[in-house]
C-alpha cells in the first residue's frame, strides 16, 4: 500500500533536476532566446533551418525543459518522410547554459522521440548531430549520402533513431513532406 507521503514523494522531482512539459506559446520568446544563444546567427542558414522552412514543426511535439520551474531547454519536432517512408526530424534542440550537464538535452530528446514514435505515424527519428551525445541514446549513423537535405550537411552527423536497426543502413531518398509518405 502506498502512503500519501510515498506517492508525492514519486510525483515529486528532486530539487535541480529536469523534467519536461509541453511548450506553450508563453515560451515562444524564450526558445527563440535560447536558440540564438545556442547557435547564434548562423543558425538561419542551416540546413535543418531550411527543412523546418518547407515543413512546420508540430507543435504539439515541442517540449520544454525546467529545473525548478525555471525553463532550462526546448526541444522540436518537424515530421518528414524519406523515400516515402514517415518519421520526424528531431531539432533544434538546445539546453541553456546555466543549465549544462543536468540531462536536460538527453531527457529532451529522449522524451520527444518516444512521444513522436508512439503515435505510430512515423518509423524514424532523424537528426544531424554527435555521435558521442546521441550514439548512446540509440541513435545509428545513417549510410552516408543516402538520405539528401536541401542543402549540405556533414553525412557523419546524419543518425537515425528506430524499432527496426537496420533502418539506418537502407533508408534512402530526400527528405520530403510527411503526407508523402507511408
Amino acid at each position: 500500500m502506498t502512503t500519501l507521503v510515498a506517492a508525492e514523494a514519486v510525483a515529486t522531482p528532486l530539487s535541480g533536476q529536469p523534467v519536461v512539459r509541453p511548450a506553450t506559446p508563453a515560451d515562444d520568446a524564450f526558445v527563440e532566446d535560447l536558440q540564438a544563444i545556442a547557435f547564434g546567427p548562423g543558425r538561419f542558414a542551416r540546413t535543418a533551418f531550411r527543412v523546418r522552412e518547407r515543413f512546420p514543426i508540430d507543435p504539439s511535439l515541442s517540449l520544454i525543459s525546467e529545473v525548478d520551474g525555471t525553463p532550462s531547454g526546448s526541444v522540436w519536432m518537424t515530421p518528414i518522410s524519406v523515400g516515402g517512408m514517415k518519421g520526424y526530424l528531431l531539432g533544434p534542440l538546445a539546453t541553456h547554459p546555466n543549465f549544462r550537464k543536468r540531462g536536460a538535452g538527453k531527457l529532451l530528446a529522449r522524451e520527444v522521440s518516444k512521444r513522436a514514435l508512439a503515435r505510430g505515424e512515423g518509423h524514424f527519428v532523424l537528426l544531424v548531430g554527435d555521435q558521442d551525445y546521441y550514439c548512446p541514446l540509440g541513435w545509428v549513423p545513417t549510410t552516408p549520402g543516402n538520405i539528401q537535405f536541401p542543402g549540405p550537411v556533414d553525412t557523419s552527423r546524419v543518425l537515425l533513431l528506430a524499432d527496426d536497426p537496420e533502418l539506418a543502413k537502407t533508408l534512402t531518398g530526400s527528405i520530403a513532406a510527411f503526407e508523402a509518405g507511408v
